[in-house]
């Protein structure tokens, strides 16, 4: 367009560049850090300018170090969420805290302030309206105490070292109203971007590296001085080391800091390597538009590469070469990213995940395309048979996003993120974001996505208001065919991609088949022709709500596959490929492999895996273990192992069979349908069989972080025993048996309140009875423990003579088979100390444990001093025909792992002082649980 007024155009030029001035907040921070207090004394000055529409009678500032001031804050919250208990256990010398001690205006007049509530966030009254395009100058004076490194890894370390970062007081966002988050170590702090200057006097004998400008370091005795300077940026990050860690590498225009490194790969190597990926990134984003970035070893540590590459350095299955690289890339995407898209990270994250993580995906197919996800362990004798070691690297995105589609606790891809489980917002979400770009690109054309991925940056780095819906006008810009799907369905929802090929009808010159849309998700999907190997003709089928009838020409194809080269994140591909070569080709072949493996569309994978288990009467019992459980979680499974008996001569063990359904996100999510048996030895030459049909009903809440789960399930136990004649006169019960069960559970696992309750109701042809258990566990802020348990059971009817199906005090029959004892029969020795917590759940070994008629009991115990509690019982009981009993005791609990490894020392019971008898040493109790699957779930709990 012409000019036509030079002039007028010049006026609109100097007021827009005015009006950017003006726009733009100043801060001011003169600061000095005290190595023995660990404090900082800072002064600042801020220049706030409303670039709002509205008039602003207050202001909000974020002050996320004061996160770690008690153990009630929004972090302390989300720590107990995942099992945390570092922050609630802190002494006052380990936590941080900001102690504000003034605000004034630029007329020197002290303005009303105070935290709201008890968050991470100050609000400040103006003395009057702040109107737009106005500004306003704030002088605080304040004192920062830094927390331990230990909690997040911000502050300082034992060695005398720090790490500063979001340490001072940061403007919130004002948009459309205030955007005000608390720190909950997401690394997603939001504030307005300032141009800053930083005064830092620090003590001496620490080396310096920040991401903003050192324009001039001096030292002085007894500390050092320094003046750091960045401009539009949003946060200061300072790492004072007591080596000197970091290099700079200057490249055009810029400088890299970084600490990472690798000591089998040289230096000069390592700069060949950090230019190469500064010249992806310009080519595939653009330049950066500050003088320095900084990638460090411990922003790796916060967002590393998660899979195979976590393995232990001495057994890592990648060249060094590659190793670094992808660590450095992985670092440097993300911290380029964040220095100049200001996006909202805790709305708007997934978007930057998907330009990272697509950026990843391009850098191994441009530089390293044979490169194997299992690296060079691919090509080891015994391994390279997996399907694992075939998959190239680029595969793990769809293998671990789907990990938890098949768990079903996937989540929308728009999902703010302190809304995230830990394992999607680590890794899930993540890798799904940036395969969702690697899907668009392989049906667009790369080029339209890279275009339109360069066009974004260009357009919106730096800009304070960017939104993700700018991103999705760029790619709709630049995309040839429709991709609304991709921001409805892919983004927006956590729908499930699943097509599947139904049947085939040849000609000499084409073929007819039709799709069908198993989950309804209204994307395209992609279908490859083959010969043998070999790819021969490639189509793209839109519009297949339900299932839909294609025709394509026929070109020699033997096989017809959708999603060959696995770019679709598709819920389950074992049915994508169909043959063409008559019915008994199209069966999969069987294959039978060792442990466990990914899945293999090509193959029904039967899998084995030797095992072992114990208990008193059949000793150690090797077997092998059939299953078809592979990484990812499949609807149905079975599971077959059995053992051989030493001790007995014979076969024991247990088959399942489950078949598991997934609903949706909440309320009634998941049903579960098995068929279970089991055999093992109850006493010498004496079998016990059950045999366990049973259906299970699980709900969850609409929020997905929370521990709170709720089940339903419904069984009928048949057992079969088989007794040695030498004890048959011992059995006081029929040998066989029914019992059908009803059980609602009801937990909350929460670490510091820890809430669980069940009813539970049992019938069979001699006894009909109801149960019901409460536990309940509290961290107080003390950082005293509490535990209570409530167990109430009564008989509705009972013709049993015996006390075989009572309820026990201390330690139950066991009748159902459910618990693990070691030796379920045993009345003295190291087996019979055993304890599981059941039914009345004494630890001291009564005389008469048993009641026929009713019973109730309580549980309680507190610490002492860590781990060392103090216990109690109190019960009531009764039998039929006799008045009620009281019973008591009481000790010591050894609480090493709550409910995995305790120690119980009685001191005093109905029995008297049992601590002062000769046979003390028999009535020591232990808990202990050798079962992997249980002792896994104690570290995975705080991912899923």
């Amino acid at each position: 367009m012409a000019i036509d007024n030079p002039i007028k155009f010049l006026t609109i030029t100097l007021l827009f560049f005015c009006f950017e001035m003006i726009g733009q907040h100043t801060n001011e921070i003169t600061a000095t850090l005290d190595n023995e207090t660990k404090e900082l004394e800072i002064r600042q000055k801020f220049t706030y300018v409303n670039d709002s529409d509205e008039g602003l009678s207050v202001l909000y500032f974020n002050d996320w170090i004061h996160a770690y001031s008690n153990k009630k804050t929004a972090l302390a919250k989300r720590f107990g969420e995942e099992f945390k208990r570092s922050l609630h256990l802190a002494k006052d010398r380990e936590r941080g805290y900001t102690n504000l001690l003034s605000i004034v205006d630029e007329q020197y007049s002290g303005l009303g302030w105070k935290r709201v509530d008890n968050r991470d966030i100050i609000r400040v009254e103006l003395s009057e309206i702040l109107k737009p395009g106005q500004s306003i100058q704030l002088f605080f004076t304040y004192t920062v105490r830094l927390p331990n490194t230990k909690f997040t890894a911000y502050g300082f370390n034992p060695n005398g070292e720090f790490h500063l970062k979001d340490w001072y007081l940061t403007p919130a966002v004002y948009d459309n109203g205030w955007k005000l988050y608390d720190n909950i170590d997401l690394d997603d702090h939001f504030t307005d971007p300032t141009d800053t200057s930083i005064n830092l006097t620090f003590p001496e004998n620490l080396f310096l590296a920040s991401n903003y400008v050192d324009t001039g370091l001096t030292n002085f005795p007894g500390g050092q001085f320094v003046r750091l300077t960045g401009n539009n940026r949003k946060n200061c990050e300072i790492i004072l080391d007591k080596t000197k860690r970091f290099t700079k590498h200057m490249l055009n225009n810029l400088t890299i800091t970084t600490d990472l490194g690798s000591n089998k790969y040289d230096e000069i190597s390592q700069s060949i390597s950090i230019n190469k990926i500064a010249g992806f990134l310009t080519k595939n984003l653009g330049s950066y538009p500050h003088p320095n970035l900084l990638v460090s070893e411990l922003d790796y540590s916060k967002n590393p590469l998660y899979g195979i590459s976590q393995l232990p350095s001495f057994i890592r299955p990648y060249e060094e070469k590659f190793q670094f690289e992808m660590t450095f890339l992985k670092t440097a995407i993300h911290e380029f990213l964040k220095e100049t898209i200001y996006l909202d990270p805790r709305a708007d994250r997934w978007v930057c995940d998907a330009i990272g993580n697509y950026l990843m995906i391009k850098y191994v197919e441009d530089h390293y395309p044979n490169q194997k996800l299992a690296g060079k362990l691919s090509r080891l004798w015994g391994f390279k048979s997996f399907n694992l070691a075939k998959m190239e690297f680029n595969e793990q995105y769809g293998l671990l996003s789907m990990l938890a589609a098949r768990k079903n606790i996937d989540q929308a891809l728009d999902t703010p993120n302190d809304s995230l489980i830990k394992f999607n917002q680590k890794i899930a979400n993540a890798y799904k974001s940036g395969l969702g770009m690697s899907y668009l690109a392989e049906y667009l054309g790369g080029q339209e996505i890279d275009s339109s991925i360069i066009s974004f940056y260009k357009k919106h780095r730096l800009n304070q208001f960017v939104k993700a819906s700018d991103f999705q006008k760029e790619i709709q810009r630049y995309a040839k065919k429709d991709v609304n799907w991709f921001f409805d369905e892919y983004v927006s929802t956590r729908k499930k991609i699943d097509f599947k090929i139904k049947k085939v009808e040849k000609s000499d010159d084409s073929l007819t088949f039709v799709i069908k849309n198993k989950r309804g998700t209204n994307v395209p999907i992609s279908l490859y022709g083959l010969n043998k190997d070999s790819v021969i003709s490639k189509y793209w089928f839109t519009g297949i709500d339900t299932s839909r009838t294609f025709t394509i020409p026929r070109n020699g194809e033997d096989r017809l596959v959708l999603n060959y080269d696995k770019k679709i994140p598709e819920f389950n591909q074992r049915d994508n490929w169909k043959t063409l070569n008559g019915f008994f080709s199209s069966n999969k072949k069987i294959k039978f492999q060792f442990f466990k493996d990914t899945e293999d569309p090509y193959y029904h994978q039967i899998f084995y895996v030797p095992i072992a288990n114990f208990n008193v009467y059949d000793g150690v019992t090797p077997g092998l273990r059939i299953y078809n459980k592979t990484f990812l979680e499949r609807p149905f499974q079975y599971d077959i192992a059995p053992t051989y008996s030493f001790n007995e001569k014979t076969i024991v063990g247990k088959a399942g069979f489950r078949y598991r359904k997934y609903h949706g996100k909440s309320g009634l999510y998941v049903s579960n349908y098995a068929f279970a048996g089991s055999t093992s030895h109850f006493q010498v030459n004496s079998r016990y069989t059950t045999i366990t049909p049973s259906v299970a009903f699980g709900w969850r809440p609409d929020n997905l972080r929370s521990n709170r789960r709720q089940s339903l399930l419904l069984r009928y136990r048949s057992v079969f025993r088989n007794i040695d004649e030498s004890i048959a006169d011992q059995l006081d019960t029929e040998p066989d048996y029914g019992v059908l069960n009803l059980r609602f559970f009801d937990v909350d696992n929460d670490i510091i309140n820890y809430t669980s309750w069940f009813l539970d109701a049992q019938h069979s042809s001699d006894f009909s009875k109801l149960a019901f258990e409460l536990e309940y566990r509290t961290l107080f802020e003390s950082n005293r423990q509490f535990n209570f348990r409530l167990y109430a059971g009564k008989f509705l009817r009972n013709r049993t003579d015996s006390d075989f199906f009572s309820f026990a005090l201390d330690r139950p029959t066991d009748y159902m088979f459910d618990l693990n004892y070691l030796g379920r029969s045993e009345d003295s020795g190291i087996y019979s100390q055993q304890i599981i917590i059941a039914e009345g759940g004494f630890k001291s070994q009564l005389e008469n444990p048993f009641a026929n008629d009713w019973i109730v009991t309580t549980n309680a115990s507190t610490n002492i001093w860590r781990w060392i509690e103090a216990y109690g019982d109190l019960g009531l009981m009764r039998n039929k025909g006799e008045d009620p009993r009281f019973v008591y005791d009481s000790g010591i609990r050894l609480n090493l792992v709550t409910d995995y490894f305790e120690l119980y020392f009685p001191v005093y019971s109905n029995r008297g002082w049992e601590i002062a008898d000769n046979d003390y040493g028999e009535r020591i109790r232990f808990i202990v649980t050798i079962s992997p699957k249980t002792l896994i779930g104690l570290f995975t709990r705080k991912w899923f």
